[in-house]
């Protein structure tokens, strides 16, 4: 059944495979529409209404010359970053002088064997792969609108230079980059090349040279198909998307004698085989295999568990800050109390902490002193009876503020306790009762609500 519709849809789709990319095969087939098979294409409201048929204006072959059937039409197979050279670069690199880089003195190895083989097999479709220089231009002069005349802003310009491609190559020794983990002295270039997240990204271009009959190897003739990009993690971005089940592309080209192309991309990488993924599915197993081993050795076989019927209690804190005391120089005291009944803790591990000595900051009308001290410690509770009426009795936090003078003089600016939260999450804070007795505690019950419970000593 003839293809009636064309396919306008030329965004990029993203795909994702586990595969290696290396077993991606596209297949383009390009077409020169001529006007005996025009009308096939045209839109369904606009057939019969006074058209004439075109094939009446098809030149005759004595006038315009003897056209190959492979100028007319072409299909080739392109696997992931496979060169097809073009008319262009075989008539650039026959001549050695144009070799300039090891990569085009290596092309032009391939071209004279190719010549010696009887020549290539395509003829308009060819590849730019990551390594050609045409992959370097198109990213720097890549538009970021659909706008014809579309002027590059500022941020525009400074991001042209950001290279997302080949970025796994740094040198890496031991699994610790060579470069020094901070830069004081950053320079240009290597702000605009980190300032950005950069994912290991190759390239790849499927070309068509749509130059007029015998006129093939102009750069101005070509366009391109479809672009193909891979990242390590094995995203793959196509544009346009694979043809499957919609209408060809279409592309109209420019000039005195304007010519239609329609051409199709499909994906026709093979299937794994049976045996090939049951193969496949052993040497994830057997890796995940050797992960969990790796894992097991990482944490050891002296993991501590908790004796049965017996409640572990960790509790990890912060002395953050102290405010509104009257003194400068201040420092905190404080203990836990375990209760005498059924809790324990380890005979290493002390219940009690000082802070270091912290000038005060104005903050407002009060003054703060900010210790941010760290504390951590863990305890035991062992019964038998897990009755609602059993439940223990819960450790105690005690704390003292003290002050410091010029003297060496140690004051006591306040006391304060608080029962630790059975549940994790709720925050403590000191603050004033507003009585001017200046040694009280407030516990916050609840950091969401703030509901203040408050003790006067």
């Amino acid at each position: 059944m003839a293809e009636t519709v064309w396919s306008t849809d030329t965004g990029e789709a993203v795909y994702r495979s586990r595969d290696p990319v290396r077993n991606l095969r596209l297949r383009v087939h390009l077409q020169r529409i001529t006007s005996s098979n025009f009308l096939r294409y045209q839109p369904a409201d606009q057939l019969g209404k006074d058209l004439i048929d075109l094939a009446t204006f098809r030149p005759h072959p004595a006038a315009s010359g003897h056209r190959s059937e492979e100028e007319e039409e072409e299909e080739v197979v392109v696997g992931w970053q496979e060169k097809l050279f073009s008319q262009f670069e075989v008539d650039l690199y026959q001549n050695e002088v144009a070799c300039q880089s090891p990569l085009d003195h290596q092309y032009r190895q391939e071209i004279l064997k190719l010549e010696d083989s009887g020549g290539r097999k395509n003829r308009r479709i060819f590849t730019y792969t990551d390594s050609d220089r045409y992959t370097n231009v198109e990213e720097h002069c890549q538009k970021m609108t659909t706008a014809a005349q579309e002027v590059p802003s500022f941020l525009v310009e400074r991001m042209a230079n950001v290279r997302r491609r080949r970025q796994d190559r740094r040198g890496m020794e031991g699994g610790i980059l060579k470069s020094r983990i901070v830069t004081w002295e950053p320079s240009e270039e290597f702000v605009r090349n980190n300032h950005v997240i950069n994912t290991p990204l190759q390239t790849m271009y499927i070309m068509a040279d749509l130059g007029p009959y015998g006129k093939l190897g102009y750069k101005k003739y070509e366009h391109v198909l479809c672009t193909l990009k891979v990242d390590s993690n094995g995203v793959i971005t196509v544009k346009p998307d694979f043809t499957g089940l919609k209408g060809p592309y279409r592309i109209e080209t420019e000039g005195e004698k304007q010519e239609l192309w329609k051409y199709t991309i499909d994906n026709v990488s093979s299937l794994a085989q049976p045996e090939e993924e049951e193969r496949e599915q052993r040497v994830f197993k057997d890796l995940c295999g050797r992960h969990r081993e790796y894992l097991s050795s990482l944490v050891g076989t002296d993991f501590e568990t908790a004796a049965p019927g017996a409640l572990r209690l960790f509790v990890n804190g912060e002395v953050v800050s102290a405010r509104g005391y009257e003194y400068d120089n201040l420092y905190m005291h404080f203990f836990v109390e375990l209760p005498t009944t059924n809790w324990s803790s380890p005979a290493f591990q002390p219940l009690s902490g000082i802070t270091q000595t912290c000038a005060t900051k104005s903050v407002g009308m009060d003054k703060v002193a900010y210790f941010s001290y760290p504390f951590t410690f863990e305890a035991f509770f062992l019964h038998e009876d897990e009755s609602a009426d059993a439940l223990p009795e819960w450790p105690v936090l005690y704390c003292e503020v003290l002050s410091l003078d010029f003297w060496q003089r140690y004051r006591v600016e306040g006391y304060g306790a608080v029962m630790l939260p059975t549940t994790p999450g709720p925050s403590w804070s000191p603050v004033s009762c507003g009585k001017g007795c200046g040694a009280c505690w407030t516990v916050w019950r609840d950091s969401a609500s703030r509901v203040p419970f408050t003790t006067c000593w």
